[in-house]
């Protein structure tokens, strides 16, 4: 069903303002970022801003929520439900490695630091964005486990391990890891045959 032009509109906007909040937290940091600072760099009055977003919060959660992608998760599953499980896998891990280092790292090193200290943020992070993204995919990849598509697991723990070793990568590569920043295009290959083989050798 196609968005009606009010719609996009209000999507148009709230983009806008992400955008801007984007580039002023990157800039500035969270708790020197004021609404006007946004505005300013969004080229709009700063009461529009509380028409889409009620704080700097919320502000923080919506670029949380496009950094996840959260719209696209269900499309993204969807296209694999049976046949090449490595090459899905791959193109997942490369997709989401890539958009992370075309632009969204220096947000991201303020996002981390920001969910780590600020609790309402945190809370709202896991409820509405991780929580929802791990129930997800634990049932996709219960219906792959029924095809015999994947191993049989504790899916939950699974989804963990795997989110967790993408974000260890990631706050490694913030750290100034140089063997992550020169084959960070690297990490999807290597990242699937891990997942898929292991570490341990063919040969006896």
């Amino acid at each position: 069903m196609k968005e009606s032009i009010q719609e996009q509109l209000i999507v148009a906007r709230r983009n806008q303002i992400l955008d801007a909040a984007t580039k002023v937290f990157a800039q500035k940091g969270f708790h020197p970022t004021t609404i006007r600072d946004i505005a300013r760099e969004a080229g709009i009055a700063d009461g529009t801003i509380y028409n889409y977003f009620e704080n700097k919060t919320a502000l923080m959660l919506g670029i949380l929520d496009r950094l996840n992608e959260s719209d696209q998760r269900h499309e993204d599953f969807a296209k694999f439900t049976e046949g090449d499980f490595r090459s899905f896998t791959k193109a997942y891990f490369r997709h989401r490695l890539t958009a992370l280092k075309a632009d969204n790292f220096e947000i991201f090193r303020i996002v981390i630091s920001e969910v780590l200290v600020n609790r309402e943020l945190r809370e709202l992070y896991y409820r509405k964005i991780i929580e929802p993204t791990f129930t997800m995919a634990e049932t996709y990849f219960q219906q792959w486990a029924e095809q015999h598509i994947v191993k049989s697991t504790n899916m939950r723990l699974a989804m963990r391990a795997i989110s967790g070793m993408v974000l260890g990568l990631i706050i490694e590569y913030l750290m100034g890891d140089t063997t992550l920043e020169t084959a960070w295009d690297e990490l999807p290959d290597v990242l699937t045959d891990m997942i898929m083989d292991g570490l341990r050798s063919e040969k006896p």
